[in-house]
């Protein structure tokens, strides 16, 4: 089973949230889902996306594949919490 970690849309007409689930890449965008580690709200321009690291890296390391769009935002994330980090 191919696993991937992508993008599920929820919320409204107009205003969508995110969820970032790991699912079997044959479900669809908005189907069943392995397990749900993250959201994204692209209204929100401070916090753009909430994801559990750890699961993150768990899944990565059995071989789940991120979506171009979720590796981007997670990069972008990382690189925001770094940067927020007290320098010693």
């Amino acid at each position: 089973m191919a696993v991937h970690i992508r993008l599920a849309r929820g919320g409204t007409k107009k205003t969508p949230i995110y969820r970032v689930v790991v699912t079997d890449q044959r479900s669809p965008r908005g189907g069943r889902f392995l397990e749900n580690i993250g959201t994204f709200d692209p209204s929100n321009k401070d916090n753009l996306i909430k994801v559990d690291e750890a699961r993150f890296n768990y899944w990565r390391g059995v071989g789940a594949q991120p979506s171009d769009t979720v590796g981007r935002l997670v990069v972008r994330a990382l690189k925001a919490s770094a940067a927020a980090a007290p320098k010693k």
